[in-house]
């Protein structure tokens, strides 16, 4: 009998196997090596966020999901609404996780104290992500990230795919990310290997650090990272970022990686702590051999530290480096091409520019610093803040009408440059002791990551050159993967509206449209040009609808079409005018409405200091709201707004900073009048399920304390 049951073993073998599968149940604690069942499991996790679907500890395991996919928050419909955290790792040792796909959690996996977590051959695509606010038209701050502070885990208010704590020796390879916001985050984690990944086309955050050190990333894909751009109206950013490094993160090595199209191709600023004491920084990170091209802002952003940035390539940004305050920084062997400015480091002191190719910048090279800063501040008061000391030598510089703009800058060494094309210096008396005598390079070397069939994160990346292909949608940036009607004049004031179709080979055809006219094709194959006429109206209220048919997709929110299986897909434009009296109040600190409410009740007894009538509120004020010949900082908002409006649920989107309330034909809607509920530095948004028909009253009243502020309502129509 023993003999037949060995036999059988040797024959088959998956027979074995199979019956040593674990199924997985919500809820589940796993402590021992195990292959799970394959399969789709759909589990919600809890809402309490310190219990998860899946619990791992232990330590020397090894868990092989074996392709099984977590799928969570299987209620809802959009991932802004994604909740829960599917896998928690924590207080272990040597976890290998491999072969694992989880979806529709606010995290997908967050690893606390765990020391050598290997994570391999993992999807995490298409977990949590915001509805961004901006438009193509305009950009909503709400909209904008700040990853400032996280000694209390404030980042994990954004979600995300991989969230370490605490996990030093960490390996993560051969794993994907997109159709997120966040991808990898990492905090206080040290010595780890991070390669062969493909974290791209997610609305923030490639891959972040916050207290890591001695890490090495290269040969990964982080392209497409990006929100707040939209092609020729405006480019911000908005924050989001290839890679981001913040707070006392040192000798980590970013070796070559692709991070093109991010909102910055590398981020990296010293921290709260030298801002407040001048010590530290995010120093001797070497940046080398990447690609940051594409970037609405900063190929490379370096601030306040000391960093090697070497051999990248840096295209069509609109800075290409920009390195304030950066000290005894080298700038090496990169080629810039296209960009607004190549480098412009601010406040720069002992800084090497050298070796380096530039082409066609507007300007090549600017240095320069202020005429003062605040004496208050702890950075000032403790560092040597002069523009001073640079070497700019042996660069060749090609096809520029400004190849250096220098400002209240002292003692250079220019020498040994090379010069095509026009050579114009803009320089004034404030820059002083420029010599251009010879001068002896000294080379350092940098322990490169030493990896294993590494791949090539730079494959195909000439099909989608240039900013023009960022297409920043409601769901963050279009991935090329399915069909998409595109709008290319979005803020032309003529009647005629152009239109790009993109995606996939097949054929489109138009099913129905409103609110246009004149289409120049109802049907024809991708790629494609089309125009139509607006239809005036009181209200823009323009959809047009198609079909699609023809390869493979896959959807915006990750649903595999077959081949052939039709799909729909549209363009929708709307604007409700509502006829806005706004009034703007003057007060000080005896009269903070966010202290004394009372002060608002004696408003019709004080003048304004402005008014204005407007169809739509969409403000933003820096340093207060001027009147006239003066500047208020500390200012109250009141309007008063009437509308018609056609049948139909709707969507009333509220941005502010600092205070709001809001109401909707006399009932209170938003009642957001206690600034210190928001520790973060971003401006709060909160959107408001309507369904309205016919004529409709509304009243904003809105406190800004002093700095920045904003206040915007949008309305938008749910179907």
């Amino acid at each position: 009998m023993i003999k037949r049951i060995l036999l059988l073993l040797v024959l088959c073998p998956s027979l074995f196997t199979a019956a040593q599968e674990m199924p997985l149940q919500a809820g589940m604690k796993i402590s021992r090596t195990v292959q799970i069942k394959k399969g789709v499991y759909r589990l919600d996790a809890p809402a309490d966020t310190s219990k998860p679907v899946l619990l791992i500890e232990g330590d020397n395991l090894v868990i092989d999901f074996n392709a099984a996919e977590l799928t969570g928050s299987n209620g809802e419909k959009t991932p802004d609404e994604f909740f829960g955290i599917a896998i928690l790792v924590r207080n272990s040792k040597n976890i290998t996780i491999k072969n694992l796909k989880a979806r529709g959690y606010k995290v997908a996996l967050l690893a606390r104290n765990v020391e050598q977590l290997t994570l391999e051959q993992c999807d995490f695509s298409y977990n949590y992500r915001p509805h961004l606010n901006s438009t193509q038209e305009k950009e909503d701050l709400s909209d904008w990230l700040s990853y400032h502070h996280n000694e209390k885990d404030e980042w994990l208010r954004y979600g995300a795919a991989m969230y370490l704590r605490n996990c030093d020796r960490a390996l993560i390879r051969n794993c994907r990310v997109t159709g997120g916001q966040n991808a990898l985050l990492m905090m206080e984690s040290d010595h780890g290997k991070i390669y062969n990944n493909d974290f791209s086309f997610n609305s923030g955050i490639g891959i972040g650090l916050y207290r890591c050190n001695a890490n090495e990333f290269s040969f990964n894909r982080l392209n497409f990272n990006v929100r707040g751009y939209s092609h020729g109206v405006y480019n911000r950013g908005q924050d989001s970022a290839g890679f981001l490094v913040y707070e006392q993160s040192n000798y980590n090595v970013f070796y070559k990686n692709s991070a093109t199209h991010s909102g910055d191709g590398f981020f990296l600023w010293a921290g709260q702590a030298t801002m407040d004491t001048g010590e530290g920084g995010c120093n001797d990170n070497v940046i080398m051999e990447n690609d940051f091209s594409y970037a609405p802002t900063n190929g490379v952003e370096v601030t306040f530290s000391r960093v090697a940035v070497t051999g990248n390539r840096i295209f069509e940004c609109d800075h290409g480096i920009w390195g304030g305050y950066s000290y005894s920084s080298k700038f090496c062997n990169n080629q810039f091409r296209d960009n607004r400015i190549a480098i412009a480091i601010e406040h720069g002191l002992h800084n090497e520019i050298s070796y380096n190719l530039f082409s066609k910048d507007k300007e090549a090279i600017r240095l320069w610093s202020g005429k003062q800063q605040s004496p208050d501040w702890g950075y000032v008061k403790h560092r040597d803040t002069r523009s001073a000391d640079y070497i700019i030598a042996m660069n060749s510089f090609n096809q520029h009408s400004l190849v250096l703009n220098l400002t209240r800058t002292d003692s250079l060494r220019i020498a040994e440059n090379t010069y095509s094309g026009e050579n114009k210096w803009k320089l004034d008396s404030t820059v002083t002791n420029i010599d251009t005598s010879e001068v002896d390079l000294l080379d350092t070397a940098a322990t490169l990551p030493d990896i294993e069939n590494p791949a090539d994160p730079f494959k195909g990346n000439g099909k989608l050159a240039g900013r023009k292909n960022i297409l920043i949608t409601e769901w963050g940036p279009y991935d090329f993967r399915s069909p998409i009607i595109w709008n290319t004049n979005p803020t032309d004031t003529s009647a005629e509206m152009k239109f790009d179709l993109l995606g996939p080979k097949g054929k489109w055809k138009v099913k129905s449209f409103s609110g246009v006219e004149a289409i120049s094709a109802m049907n024809g194959e991708f790629p494609a040009h089309i125009t139509a006429r607006k239809v005036k109206a009181s209200r823009t209220d323009i959809r047009v609808e198609l079909e699609y048919t023809g390869e493979a997709i896959t959807t915006p929110f990750g649903e595999k079409r077959k081949a052939g299986q039709p799909w729909n897909f549209r363009f929708r434009k709307f604007f409700q005018p509502i006829d806005w009296d706004l009034a703007w109040y003057a007060f000080d600190s005896m009269s903070n409405p966010v202290k004394y409410p009372e002060y608002m009740l004696q408003l019709d007894k004080i003048p304004p200091v402005r008014e204005e009538n407007t169809d739509r509120i969409d403000y933003a004020w820096w340093g207060g709201i001027r009147a006239g010949e003066k500047q208020y900082p500390q200012f109250i908002t009141i309007g008063n707004g009437s509308a018609k409006i056609p049948e139909g649920n709707y969507e009333l989107s509220v941005t502010w900073d600092d205070a709001v309330r809001l109401w909707v034909d006399g009932e209170l809607l938003l009642d957001e009048w206690e600034p210190a509920n928001y520790k973060s530095d971003e401006s709060p948004n909160r959107k408001i399920k309507l369904y309205l028909n016919g004529n409709h009253t509304f009243r904003v009243e809105h406190v800004e304390l002093g700095g920045f502020a904003t206040l915007g309502l949008q309305l938008r129509k749910l179907d």
